[in-house]
């Protein structure tokens, strides 16, 4: 009896891991990007870091998002913690909201090693698909406290007007 009560749990507790990768997965499949690094970026040496899965040629982070939508607008928020909003670029292209730049490496005015390395540093290019049409021309876009925000205007589409037709 105690072993497929054992059974079962460790089944349930499966699943629900299984679950919650799933979830995830799906979740920010948009949402991780890749940064490349450049000489711009200015990452440590080799030699400064202890971290051994540490790969600055391999950068990946989550920039998590998200978009809102009433009847007059679209409102995208990114995610970008650590930037300057001079480093980002924002353009609407081809049904899309495309967001890039790049994140610097913010060097210690001491002596020391770096332990762990998990940020991502480099440029990185994230494309947000927009569910409507928008007017870029429009656009606002504000960043503060490490979110991006984006506003859209909607392309205003007009609804025909009735005509009566005299039937003869």
């Amino acid at each position: 009896m105690k072993f497929d009560t054992l059974k079962e749990s460790m089944h349930e507790l499966w699943d629900s891991v299984s679950e919650g990768w799933r979830h995830l997965w799906r979740s920010a499949a948009n949402a991780i990007t890749r940064f490349r690094p450049s000489e711009k970026t200015d990452l440590p040496a080799p030699t400064e870091v202890d971290d051994v899965t540490w790969l600055p040629s391999r950068s990946w982070a989550m920039l998590g998002g998200d978009v809102f939508e009433d009847e007059q607008r679209l409102v995208v928020r990114l995610e970008l913690p650590g930037m300057e909003k001079e480093d980002i670029c924002v353009e609407v292209s081809g049904g899309a909201l495309v967001v890039s730049g790049e994140k610097r490496f913010q060097k210690e005015q001491t002596d020391g090693r770096w332990r762990v390395m998990q940020c991502a540093y480099g440029s990185f290019r994230r494309v947000v698909p927009l569910p409507a049409e928008v007017m870029p021309d429009a656009a606002r876009a504000t960043y503060r406290n490490g979110v991006l925000r984006i506003e859209l205007p909607k392309v205003v589409t007009s609804t025909p007007v009735g005509t009566r037709i005299t039937v003869e």
